[in-house]
């Protein structure tokens, strides 16, 4: 199989922004040395298998980020990666290479009920920041809401003014921690706490206004699900090609173009308990085809982390 180019860079740590010294971020990655993380199979990557290795080990976030759901890198802003917390002020946080605060954004217009994903994504005029709000522990919102406004820079007190696009499920509410946005359309891939795991597509153009219903793509567990295969995280690479799910100890890659239209193609799952997160929440793609992960801090005492991982797909 032909792989792009980002697909194929070797491992490389995060790039700080311009001006910030990199002393400790090259300390902290010489006390780790990439590890390799390898498919349940361990075939080759040609064979179906994906390979990565840490480029980053995981650290701790900033005190301010203690329940890190999702995670975006920004493709303007070099080095820097956008996070959330699940609950408390509608707030970004921009984050450097060495995990250090780059900026905290208030999201103008926005309100919280249960931040769980976050994109970064094309929009009319350039990009977007699309934030998930779309938790719903007992299955019963009767819409949920992403928060879409244009990516702010880093030393933004807040944000232009947020779009609320509402959507509805059509069969029912569900608990969901996973979003992701590929060919300009927002897609949820619910939880599998409260009902199946299953893929929502939003229509094509949805916009500020009322609630708009989701159609349904596919199902890829017919019921609820144990704790270690929940869906927590979610997003489509730079490129359309990939979209990877997370569990709280897997990535998972599938093909997009078959994962969105209901195909079978045999996916390639990656074991991540070599990064020892105590709650793994958050994943995304960088531009130059690395991923990054966070973790929630275990039981909302110990800190968020996050971690990078270069792979080969």
């Amino acid at each position: 199989m032909m792989m792009n180019r980002w697909m194929m860079m070797a491992p490389l740590a995060l790039l700080p922004l311009a001006g910030c010294g990199t002393d400790d971020t090259q300390a902290q990655a010489a006390d780790s040395a990439p590890q390799a993380l390898v498919s349940e199979t361990g075939a080759a990557a040609e064979g179906g298998a994906a390979v990565c290795t840490v480029a980053e080990a995981s650290r701790p976030l900033p005190d301010a980020i203690h329940e890190s759901s999702g995670v975006a890198a920004s493709r303007a802003h070099r080095g820097i990666f956008w996070t959330h917390n699940d609950s408390g002020d509608p707030e970004v946080f921009a984050v450097d290479a060495a995990g250090r605060m780059a900026g905290r954004v208030r999201v103008s217009g926005a309100s919280v009920v249960d931040w769980e994903d976050v994109s970064l994504a094309a929009c009319p005029g350039g990009d977007c920041l699309y934030v998930a709000d779309i938790g719903d522990n007992d299955a019963e919102r009767a819409s949920i809401t992403v928060w879409r406004f244009p990516e702010p820079a880093p030393g933004d007190a807040q944000s232009r003014p947020a779009e609320e696009i509402r959507l509805r499920y059509p069969d029912g509410s569900h608990d969901a921690e996973a979003m992701f946005v590929l060919d300009g359309r927002v897609h949820v891939l619910t939880k599998g706490e409260t009902g199946p795991i299953a893929l929502y597509r939003a229509p094509a153009g949805a916009r500020a206004g009322e609630a708009v219903t989701m159609e349904k793509v596919r199902e890829l567990a017919a019921g609820e699900v144990e704790r270690p295969q929940r869906i927590t995280s979610a997003d489509a690479s730079p490129d359309g090609r990939w979209i990877v799910t997370r569990t709280l100890g897997e990535a998972v890659f599938h093909p997009a173009a078959d994962f969105v239209s209901g195909g079978s193609a045999a996916p390639r799952r990656m074991d991540l308990a070599a990064l020892d997160e105590a709650q793994g929440e958050g994943i995304g793609f960088t531009a130059d085809g690395a991923v990054l992960l966070t973790s929630e801090g275990g039981k909302k005492k110990d800190p968020a982390t996050f971690a990078r991982l270069s792979c080969t797909l």
